[in-house]
Order: C-alpha cells, then sequence, then structure tokens
C-alpha cells in the first residue's frame, strides 16, 4: 500500500474508522486535498477488546486497506497505521493520540462511531489532545438518533412493528398509489416466513456470491495468522466482500438468484447447509460498503419487475420474501440502532434475570455432545456466521436457558461474526436473545424446547439427546432447561399473554415431575462444560 506524503498541522484531520468505509462519508464533505488530511488507524487493540474470530479481523482490515487505496487513486493526502507499525502503543486510543500530537491538526473530525466505547475513546484523546472535535451524523442510516429519540418519546415500551410501519410511509417503500395503505394490503408476512425445509433436506440453493482473496486480502489473511495464532475460528474459506465492487456483485447476485426463496425458509437450519437462502449482506451494510437504500431499491425493484412479467406466477410468495428482507433493513436495522443509542451505556451491563453462568468453553471450539450447538458453532467458527435464528434460538437461547452472565454473552457475540459492530450485535444479543433488559424492545422472552430445533432443523437426528425428554438419560438441555426456566420464571411468564400458554403447559405437570425437572436441570447446570 502506498504512503502519502505527510504534512504537518493540517486544517482538519478527518478519521475514517473502519466501518465507515463509503465515499457517502460526510467526512469528505468539506475536505480540501490541500488543507485536510484523511487518518485511518489499525491496531491490535481492536481485535483483543473481545477474543475476535480471525475472519472478523481479516474482514476490516482487508475492507480498510481497500478503501484506502481508494484515497490514494484518489489523490487525497492520508496517514495510515497498519496493524503491525508501533508496537509499543497496540490500543486505538494510543495510537490516535501519538497522531494528534505528531500533526497538531485545527480540528478533528469523526462521523458518529458505531460503538459507544470508540466514541468515548475518541473524545477522550481529543480532550487529552486538545484538539477540537467535531463528530458528523452517520447519513448512512435512513433515521437519525435524533429522529429515533423523538420516535420513541417517553416511552417505556418500544416495538418495532410501528416504527417500522412509519418508516414504510416516511420512505414509501412497497405502499400502495396513495402512500398510506401497504402493498398487498398487510404490513408484515412474518406468518409466511416460518417454514423449515422439508424432511428430504433444501434441495439445490443457489450459491453466494464469494470472492478469492486478492493480494491485498491474502496480506492481511498472513498477517493475521502471524499476530493472532491463538484466536478463533478458520481463515481458510474467506471470500467476504471486502470492496465495494464485490458488495455490490453480492446485492445483484443475491436478488437475482435468492431473494424469491429467501422468505418462507429464512427460519430453517440445516447440517452442511451454512447460507441457506440468505443474503449475506449484513457485513457490507455494516462496513458501509452498501447503502441501506440501494439494497432497498435492488429488492422494490425486482419486485416491480416480476409484477411487470406477464409469465409470472410468483406472486404472494416474492412479496412475503420481498417484504420479510426489507423488513430486517429498513425496519429491524434501524430500529436496533436507534435503541442502542437511546439505551446505552446501561443496555451493556443489563442483567434482567441476575444471571451469573460462566460461557461454556464449547461455545469458542464447537466440542460439545449437543449437535444443535456443534452444527451451529463449528459452521460460525469456519466462517463467521450464522443466521439470525442460529443465533436467536440455538446458541442465544441455550444461553439463556443455561443462565449465563449476558455480558460474556454479548461478548462472544460481538467476538466471533463477520458483521457484529456493537450498535447491531449488543441489543440483539442482550435485549433478544437474552432478555437481559427486561423486555424493552421485545414482547416475551425468546425460548422453546428442543423440539423446536427438532421442527426447523435436522440437527437432532443422530444426536445423543431427545428433544422431546425433559428428564432423565438422554434428555435434551435444551428441553431440561426450558422447563426448567418456565418452573422458575412461572409467575412473570402467565402475566404474559404471549407466554402464558407456555405456563398452562407446565401446570399440567405433577409435583413430582416439576421436582424432577429441576433436580436434572440444577445437574445440567451444575456442570455446563461436560454437555
Amino acid at each position: 500500500m502506498a504512503a502519502s506524503p505527510d504534512r504537518s498541522s493540517p486544517r482538519r484531520l478527518v478519521l475514517v474508522l473502519g466501518d465507515q468505509l463509503t465515499r457517502n462519508n460526510p467526512v469528505f464533505d468539506a475536505f480540501d486535498p490541500a488543507l485536510d488530511r484523511v487518518l485511518m488507524i489499525e491496531a491490535p487493540g481492536e481485535a483483543t477488546a473481545v477474543w475476535s474470530h480471525k475472519a472478523r479481523i481479516a474482514i476490516f482490515l482487508a475492507a480498510m486497506r481497500h478503501f484506502c487505496n481508494d484515497l490514494h487513486r484518489r489523490g487525497l493526502p492520508y496517514t495510515y497505521l497498519r496493524l503491525d507499525e508501533q508496537p509499543e502503543a497496540p490500543s486505538f486510543a494510543a495510537r490516535l493520540r501519538d497522531v494528534l500530537a505528531r500533526h497538531r491538526p485545527q480540528s478533528l473530525v469523526v462521523c458518529e462511531p458505531g460503538e459507544w466505547r470508540m466514541l468515548a475513546a475518541i473524545q477522550q484523546a481529543a480532550n487529552e489532545a486538545g484538539v477540537p472535535l467535531q463528530v458528523l451524523p452517520d447519513r448512512h442510516f435512513l433515521c437519525s438518533r435524533e429522529e429515533f429519540e423523538r420516535w420513541a418519546g417517553n416511552k417505556r415500551e418500544l416495538r418495532m412493528e410501528f416504527f417500522y410501519r412509519e418508516m414504510r410511509r416516511r420512505h414509501q417503500v412497497l405502499m400502495d398509489t396513495d402512500g398510506r395503505e401497504p402493498i398487498g394490503g398487510r404490513w408484515n408476512f412474518d406468518a409466511e416466513n416460518r417454514s423449515g425445509y422439508p424432511k428430504s433436506g433444501p434441495g439445490a440453493i443457489p450459491a453466494p456470491a464469494r470472492f478469492e482473496p486478492d493480494p491485498v486480502t491474502r496480506q492481511v489473511i498472513t498477517l493475521v495468522e502471524q499476530h493472532f495464532p491463538d484466536h478463533p475460528g478458520s481463515l481458510d474459506d474467506f471470500g467476504w466482500p471486502v470492496t465495494r465492487e464485490q458488495a455490490l456483485e453480492a446485492l445483484r447476485r443475491f436478488v437475482a438468484e435468492r431473494l424469491d426463496r429467501f422468505g418462507p425458509h429464512q427460519d430453517a437450519m440445516w447440517t452442511d447447509t451454512p447460507w441457506g437462502w440468505h443474503a449475506l449482506l449484513s457485513s457490507s451494510l455494516n462496513l458501509h460498503l452498501l447503502d441501506p437504500r440501494e439494497v432497498i431499491d435492488a429488492a422494490t425493484a425486482h419486485w416491480q419487475a416480476a409484477k411487470l412479467d406477464p409469465d409470472s406466477d410468483r406472486g404472494q410468495v416474492l412479496l412475503a420474501s420481498i417484504e420479510g428482507f426489507i423488513r430486517q433493513i429498513l425496519g429491524w436495522r434501524e430500529f436496533i440502532r436507534g435503541v442502542y443509542w437511546l439505551d446505552m451505556p446501561g443496555l451493556a451491563e443489563a442483567n434482567h434475570y441476575e444471571h451469573r453462568r460462566r460461557l461454556p468453553a464449547w461455545y469458542w471450539t464447537a466440542d460439545t455432545r449437543m449437535n444443535c450447538m456443534r452444527e451451529v458453532i463449528g459452521q460460525t467458527l469456519r466462517h463467521g456466521f450464522s443466521h439470525h435464528i442460529q443465533r436467536l434460538m440455538v446458541t442465544g437461547q441455550f444461553a439463556l436457558l443455561a443462565e449465563v452472565e449476558p455480558r460474556q454473552v454479548t461478548d462472544w457475540y460481538l467476538a466471533i461474526y463477520v458483521d457484529a459492530v456493537e450498535w447491531v450485535e449488543l441489543p440483539n444479543t442482550a435485549g433478544m436473545a437474552l432478555h437481559a433488559d427486561g423486555g424493552r424492545f421485545t414482547s416475551k422472552p425468546y425460548i422453546a424446547s428442543g423440539r423446536y430445533i427438532d421442527r426447523m432443523s435436522n440437527y437432532c437426528k443422530g444426536c445423543r439427546y431427545r428433544p422431546e425428554l425433559r428428564t432423565g438419560e438422554g434428555a435434551c438441555p435444551v428441553t431440561t432447561l426450558y422447563w426448567n426456566f418456565l418452573d422458575r420464571h412461572e409467575k412473570a411468564l402467565a402475566a404474559n399473554p404471549r407466554t402464558r400458554m407456555m405456563v398452562r403447559n407446565i401446570e399440567r405437570l405433577g409435583a413430582d415431575e416439576r421436582v424432577a425437572i429441576r433436580e436434572h436441570a440444577a445437574k445440567v447446570l451444575s456442570d455446563l462444560d461436560a454437555l
């Protein structure tokens, strides 16, 4: 990577973070190459703040280096600190302080970071250096932090569905010609999007776009293996988009080949089927290689083209897929970011159930006899990816039922996935998977017995544990801990209309059965590492 000539005391030092890799970054709006300078920092401490998956480290570094090469081609002056430079200053904050002391800019400019911790570190470094800091709104998102805060108002509970409807109206996405009612007469087709695969399996699914590492990415892969050899995960199959062009191709391929079938089976799980019909665009979106508007536009254009095709009979199935996909982008993604900034820093320490157990060691190795966990974690270690149901209803719900301390779980999720940035990871994990915030934006804890996993996957086939058994030899730990959770939280669950049916099921059990559940659960919880 070529280095730009150094120049002291720029008017503005423009900091570009690793998840802000777009020419539309607002820091470039008033950029004057004669007066200003770009700063990008690779910091070893960012890979060890949580014990990051090798692929997560690699995707950030490769994307950053490709973006810097773009700056170089455009003739913009920059300072780029590489991972293996300045070993005496491994943290991002230390490296930033050093650059500020060296360049003495009149001001430091940055777009809103995606992490509370990063914003605090930048603010502190600027204060210590005596350099004025300007933080610009991130226009990548369709709802600003201030707009979300106004929408949230004084609401004690926040519900994505109502926010999503407002966003549909505001941005006129999948709306009738009058702009007030949704196409198809319904806002939400979630009920159509919960099917498992047939018993015969998922059949042929077009492969997602994957990208052979170029010299820059290969250099990064070598660097990661050298500097982080003991970190979890593998780089053998690394093929994630790390440039704008690759991200656009990944979007094109998904819309053309996979979007039609995304909806019905988006919750389905199957052995050796890591991608399913999923888009695999979240890493590109979260690095800002893709803009959510162009993703939404591509999906809606696909819908319009299908409507105009006289030979098309895709109809409602296609609409359900496109609505479900857009809901994730326009609804959930924007909503989760708003919740993060609204509820931080308290969200990071939320622990509604006061769980204190240690995360089982096999979350880092997949070395467990529970086949569902072995499959999902093994896939995650190989690719740095699992889809939302695998995260929510396998690894997430087990951690909740096993009474694991939420902070240990959120750190694992932040470490292990290539698309993990804290603004999206923390609310999803602490709020949705673990119910650690007590239901701030979810109406119930997302829990189920092993029978749910059996219905939505083939993971239970051949497992040493049986999903229908609550107690005794071969009882499924998920099922045991699910019934134990119902027993422990019966009163609160009975008061919630969405979980009352679960309580009715446990009310049918006799006293002896409930004692047996408690005793077997205590045995399971006493040695989670042995499962």
